[in-house]
């Protein structure tokens, strides 16, 4: 019967009929063929006929399937729920016939006796009626402990029924389900921060623009909560929350990152993700009202960063050349010189050395917000450093940059080599390269220099909307004689000996 095609016995007529998988009959009302009349007798006009009722079948087929496959294990969920509480009930029970009150054997509770009665109910157990007779008729602590045993497994084929009808349950599903009643333990607590999601929440962030690096550190600390909600088989809820965060072993404002991640996820996941919104619509955001442990966790947690002295940096220079390292020697120079970020310092090109009312200056680009656009004079202790640089470039940036990260940071390679460098000179995870801009404001402070300068020249913000809207700033003059109020360090480079060194000493 390849071709569909039947004649029922005694008529002419043609039927085109079609088996039901099996695992898809529940949902097609239980039907194991589907037969339809083709209202012809002619064999080449039901040929016809039949091809258009075959593919309304088919693609009914596969709408359930599709259906089936985007629910996923979602229904295993429910599923180990109700087999956890099914458990907890028969302990109970169990444990209420062995204590009895006064030693007395206590009587199984009615609702769950009488669930032992409508036994010829269940095809499952139709084949097992001599078994429930006997179990029937037991009596004392057996009796009593074998009826909650096989009261229990009524009610879980009941719910097997149940749960298929509900949740559309293939019969490899059913068995899955039987197992799950059977023994919750079978089913690890799926996470409701699923890879699914969790790629269309990325898809959302990088069409509002979202920072790559940005978007993939939040999506990594969800993905992190995750793994941790599925290994240790918990609900996404307050507790479970606190329970990771300590788990975390970070510092304060690093668990912090992590609670606004998953406050963004959150945020997102309720207004955009109609199952998650359904499934969590009387649930508060579990992310917040957390007391984040100070000077806990990581090694430098509830620290401050600490500052290098000239001393210090003398040290590091050497440390670099030592290791013939000539542009992190310079880019340490310059981090001492002008306090900027090591990214910014990165992108400076000989384009970035422009004289302005007759002073040379470093022309840093906005980076990280409106007041770190700026002009900042060059020291003149850093003029000649600076000229070299601008002379040997090859592709017109200042420091040579072996190659930018995925997120196209020049300071990538260099600031991992600054890390080694640091760790082997002796020094302390709390100085970091960003230390040299604490050590030019609170230098720049130390010399008398107005607040409102001093960060001007750094690139951050005075917080005064006269001076931040109104004004043009700083002078050229203003600024060169404020920069040239840091102290002086001897410059460093390749070409001096160690002979030299010494004498420079």
């Amino acid at each position: 019967m390849a071709d569909n095609l039947i004649q029922k016995k005694g008529e002419s007529t043609w039927y085109v009929r079609l088996a039901v998988p099996s695992d898809v009959r529940a949902a097609m009302g239980g039907r194991t063929v589907l037969i339809r009349s083709l209202q012809t007798g002619l064999r080449s006009e039901a040929m016809e006929r039949r091809l258009a009722i075959l593919a309304e079948w088919k693609a009914a087929i596969a709408q359930v399937r599709e259906k089936r496959a985007a629910r996923g294990d979602a229904w295993k969920d429910p599923v180990a729920s109700a087999a956890n509480e099914l458990a907890r009930k028969v302990r109970e029970l169990k444990t209420e016939v062995v204590l009895g009150e006064e030693g007395q054997i206590s009587a199984v509770p009615y609702q769950l006796e009488s669930s032992v009665i409508p036994y010829n109910r269940v095809p499952e157990l139709d084949s097992r009626r001599d078994e429930a007779g006997e179990v029937f008729n037991k009596t004392g602590i057996d009796g009593q402990i074998a009826k909650i045993g096989f009261a229990k497994e009524i009610a879980s084929a009941i719910m097997v029924r149940r749960f298929g009808k509900m949740h559309d349950l293939s019969p490899t599903e059913q068995v899955e389900a039987r197992l799950i009643l059977n023994d919750p333990k079978a089913h690890k607590p799926r996470s409701p921060i699923t890879t699914g999601r969790l790629k269309t929440y990325r898809e959302f962030r990088e069409s509002r623009g979202g920072a790559p690096k940005h978007v993939d550190q939040q999506v990594g600390k969800m993905e992190r909560l995750s793994t941790f909600l599925k290994q240790e088989e918990l609900p996404l809820n307050f507790d479970t929350v606190d329970k990771w965060l300590k788990s975390l072993d970070r510092s304060p404002a690093t668990l912090g990152q992590y609670l606004m991640a998953g406050t963004a996820f959150w945020k997102w996941a309720t207004k955009y993700d109609a199952e998650w919104r359904e499934e969590y619509k009387d649930k508060v955001n579990p992310f917040l009202g957390h007391d984040i442990p100070q000077g806990g966790g990581a090694e430098t947690a509830g620290k401050d960063r600490e500052i290098y002295t000239k001393a210090d940096t003398l040290k590091l220079q050497r440390a670099a050349l030592d290791n013939d390292d000539q542009p992190l020697a310079d880019l340490i120079a310059l981090g001492w010189y002008t306090g900027a970020r090591i990214e910014e310092l990165c992108r400076l090109t000989t384009d970035s050395v422009i004289t302005v009312d007759g002073v040379q200056c470093l022309d840093f680009p906005k980076s990280k917000s409106k007041a770190s656009k700026r002009v900042v004079p060059i020291h003149p202790s850093l003029l000649a450093a600076v000229d070299r640089l601008c002379k040997d470039s090859t592709d017109t940036f200042l420091i040579p940059a072996e190659s930018a990260d995925k997120y196209g940071k020049r300071s990538h390679a260099i600031s991992k080599a600054f890390g080694r460098l640091r760790t082997a000179a002796g020094f302390s995870k709390l100085h970091v390269f960003h230390s040299f801009r604490h050590t030019v404001v609170t230098e720049l402070i130390r010399a008398d220099v107005p607040d409102s300068l001093a960060k001007e020249l750094v690139g951050h913000e005075t917080g005064s909307v006269t001076h931040d809207v109104y004004s043009k700033g700083a002078s050229t003059k203003q600024k060169l004689d404020a920069i040239s109020k840091l102290p002086t360090i001897q410059m460093l480079d390749t070409r001096l000996t160690a002979e030299k060194l010494s004498a420079h000493e």
